[in-house]
Formats: structure tokens, C-alpha cells, sequence
């Protein structure tokens, strides 16, 4: 295998007819550039100059290889400006993952901030909850994901992956405004034993089982959905009541539910996520830093 860097060397010496002129030029001394000439002609079992009175010729093969060696170069020199872009961040892409409220709220503030002083950045996001985002990152389907964690189910520690925590999510209960409790500035999860409840996602539902458990009693759900939307317009039209995270609250709220902090219950932490062999790629380091930021802005301004 023939070292790029003594294709370069050879295109220089070929462009200037000497290995003075071409050792002036790379900022080589003169033995350096001879001596990578002579490992070069090694490789490939060939001489490729020879001395004339005039300097240097082309051996055959060496016209062979200066044939190639132009476009070999600006491959090269191609190849080293786009990544020096990559690194400096004046292109690339970014992919994430995230769940749907994070969608709504955490990524648009950190698209827009990471857009407005890097705008040649490209960035693609597709959604899924947790551990299904975590997988997807583990597959090398995103580059950073966003997910969700209550006391409990935390991720376990991974060498290969490394988190940024980025805010705590309080819980709030999800109340028609008729309802009893609604003036209330908050409740505590025992005095809604009664109730019926529309339950969330999976991991979602697991937490409101284990804080019902430890509240003492055990929920009657009405109705079952992902759907954020949905539980709300359930709530509305009486179907039950609903344990929903604050972050969905700030952007969608049906006219006809309140929200109510639950005193006592331990709020979902959101953090983001990367492979630890990709948290070092600018691009992935920035989304990162940028994420860690808005949610401390958040938490700061709730």
C-alpha cells in the first residue's frame, strides 16, 4: 500500500522538477524528500526518475504515477477540507431521537440556538420513547437521544455510553377545571385514591403504578394511550384524571383541563444521550453542551 503522503511528496518534486525546490515548498529538508522518493520507489518495486543533465525525468512509470497523482492530491486535499469544515462545524449533520414532548419543547430551543451560529448544519430528528431511543443510539440510528428516566428506571451505567442530564420534569395531576381539587395549588397523589385514571406510556405507567402503591391504593384506570393529546381531551370530557410531566403542560393544554404540581412525587429526570466513541465529534459535543443549557435555562426560569 502506497503512503498518500509520498504521492504528495512526488507531485511536488514532479510540479517543481526538483527535490530542492519541492523540499522548499513542503517545508521539508532536501534528504526528507529524497529519502521519501527512495521509500517510494521501494513500494513499488521500480525506479520512477531518473538524473539528466537537465535534472530530473520521468521514468516510465513514473509518468504512470504523476498521470495519477494530480487527482490523487486533490482528493485528498478535497477530503481534508471537508473534514477540517466537519470539525469546524461549517457542515455536517446531526441526528437525534427524542421523545414527543421533548420534540415540542427541548429540541426546537436547542435546533434554533445551534442553527443560528452554525447554519450550514443539517439535522434530522426522529422520535421514540424510552429505552427504544437508547437502542436506536446503540444501533448507530441517531447520534444523540433524548430520554426520560423516573427513580427506579434509571439507565444503568454503560461504557459505552455517556449522558448530560439536562432538566427534572415535575409531575403534575391532569384535572377537569370543574373538578374539586382544581383551585387547589397542589395536591398530594392519596387524595386522588378515588379517582378513575387515563394511564400513559409504558414507562410512564410503571412510575404511576409504583407512586400509587407507595401512596396507598391502587388506581382504577379507565383508559390506556400514548397519546398526550388524547389524555387530555379524555380528562375534558370526564372519562378519569391523569399523572401527565409539566413538560407537556408548557405546550399543549386543553382548554377544559388544569394541572396541579403533586406535592411529595419525585420528578422524571431528562437527559441526553451519546455514544462515548462519538461525544468527542464537535457536532455531537456541541448538541450536548446545548441541551445541558436550555434545560438549566428552564429549570431557572420555572
Amino acid at each position: 500500500m502506497v503512503d498518500p503522503r509520498y504521492i504528495g511528496v512526488f507531485h511536488e518534486v514532479v510540479r517543481t522538477g526538483s527535490y530542492t525546490a519541492a523540499a522548499r515548498n513542503l517545508g521539508y529538508s532536501q534528504p526528507a524528500v529524497s529519502q521519501q522518493m527512495r521509500a517510494l520507489e521501494r513500494v513499488l518495486e521500480t525506479p520512477l526518475f531518473l538524473r539528466a543533465s537537465g535534472g530530473l525525468e520521468l521514468t516510465e512509470a513514473g509518468r504512470i504515477l504523476a498521470g495519477h497523482a494530480d487527482s490523487v492530491v486533490e482528493d485528498l486535499t478535497a477530503a481534508e477540507n471537508k473534514i477540517a469544515a466537519v470539525r469546524e462545524l461549517r457542515r455536517g449533520s446531526i441526528r437525534l431521537c427524542a421523545f414527543p414532548s421533548a420534540s415540542a419543547t427541548l429540541v426546537p430551543s436547542a435546533v434554533a440556538r445551534v442553527t443560528e451560529h452554525h447554519p450550514e448544519l443539517r439535522i434530522r430528528l426522529s422520535e421514540a420513547e424510552p429505552p427504544d431511543s437508547l437502542e436506536a443510539l446503540r444501533r448507530g440510528e441517531c447520534d444523540v437521544a433524548l430520554a426520560f428516566s423516573y427513580p427506579g428506571t434509571e439507565e444503568p451505567a454503560a461504557a459505552d455510553i455517556t449522558g448530560t442530564d439536562v432538566l427534572d420534569d415535575p409531575m403534575v395531576a391532569v384535572l377537569p377545571v370543574a373538578h374539586p381539587l382544581a383551585d387547589r395549588d397542589s395536591v398530594a397523589l392519596e387524595e386522588l385514591a378515588g379517582q378513575r385514571w387515563i394511564a400513559g406510556c409504558p414507562r410512564c405507567r410503571d412510575h404511576f403504578l409504583r407512586s400509587c402503591e407507595a401512596a396507598g391504593f391502587e388506581p382504577d384506570i379507565a383508559f390506556t394511550t400514548d397519546d398526550n393529546l388524547a389524555v387530555q381531551g379524555l380528562v375534558a370530557a370526564g372519562v378519569g384524571i391523569a399523572l401527565m410531566p409539566a413538560l407537556v403542560l408548557s405546550f399543549l393544554r386543553h382548554p377544559d383541563v388544569v394541572g396541579r404540581p403533586v406535592a411529595g412525587l419525585p420528578h422524571r429526570r431528562v437527559t441526553a444521550y451519546a455514544l462515548w466513541e462519538q461525544h468527542r465529534i464537535p457536532a455531537t459535543a456541541l448538541m450536548l453542551e446545548t441541551f445541558g443549557r436550555i434545560g438549566a435555562e428552564m429549570a431557572v426560569g420555572s
